[in-house]
């Protein structure tokens, strides 16, 4: 997949810490394994809306290095302690879908979840991921996840 020889290819995937995104980073993690590539994993996270007020935050209120905890809780969880590849956590601000199309700009793949924790019941295809298929530079996997009925 690398277009200069000694360039390491690097697959993304979104993990939001659903069920579908779990998924996705178990077959991006293959993937990585089986192509050589290193495996960037990205999340995101926002400030709650508010509508002309700021809420009070606790002391140590600290967004971006509890989501990094929990991301690295959820990488270990599933690829284990010493994945078989080389993982970069990236966590950034923002919304999603922008974001994990700016991480994948120079990417050989990009991977997400078939729908996040925003996903309504019976949608086949979550905002996100739709918004990834459809905008991204590289080629794009969407993992399925299918409730239990």
């Amino acid at each position: 997949m690398n277009a200069d020889a000694g360039t390491e290819s690097t697959i993304v995937v979104g993990v939001d810490g659903s069920e579908a995104s779990r998924l996705a980073l178990r077959w991006a993690g293959r993937q990585a394994a089986l192509t050589g590539a290193e495996l960037e994993v990205v999340t995101t996270w926002e400030y709650p809306t508010t509508f002309g007020w700021a809420p009070p935050y606790p002391d140590g209120f600290d967004p971006a290095a509890d989501t990094e905890s929990a991301l690295r809780d959820t990488v270990q969880d599933v690829l284990g302690s010493s994945p078989e590849v080389r993982v970069r956590l990236t966590v950034r601000e923002g919304h999603p879908a922008p974001v994990l199309l700016e991480e994948a700009a120079h990417a050989e793949l990009l991977v997400v979840g078939s729908r996040g924790h925003g996903a309504f019941m019976g949608m086949v295809l979550g905002s996100v991921s739709e918004h990834c298929v459809s905008h991204a530079t590289c080629p794009v996997v969407v993992v399925r996840h299918d409730e239990p009925q």
